[in-house]
């Protein structure tokens, strides 16, 4: 599975490769590589976005098997979307899912910028 993480992915689309320049491509613009950038971080808070949104649903379901002494009661649930969020975040810095590599390089072709 290791190859569906986000973290493999995004490094060539940010970045020229040597053969796309050598190829009579000019080298990109500093502003092209400011979009890149901006677009690599949009598709990573999607992700995280679309993560804690899955991870709150999950949370907010009641097991009726768990003892409800270790629930945490109503202060846990007071918390519940900050935890979900954070777990998101830590989970897209790690490579996530796959998601934002895939909107990122939907967002590439949509601005023109393969």
């Amino acid at each position: 599975m290791s190859d569906l993480t986000a973290a493999s992915a995004p490094a060539p689309l940010l970045t020229p490769t040597p053969s796309a320049n050598s190829g009579g491509n000019p080298p990109m613009s500093a502003a092209e590589t400011a979009k890149r950038a901006q677009i690599h971080q949009t598709s990573q808070k999607f992700e995280a976005s679309f993560l804690s949104v899955m991870l709150n649903e999950m949370f907010s379901k009641d097991d009726d098997n768990v003892d409800k002494a270790f629930t945490g009661g109503s202060g846990a649930k007071m918390f519940q979307s900050m935890l979900a969020q954070s777990m998101a975040d830590k989970m897209v810095t790690n490579g996530g899912i796959g998601l934002a590599a895939s909107v990122q390089r939907e967002m590439l072709k949509m601005q023109g910028l393969h």
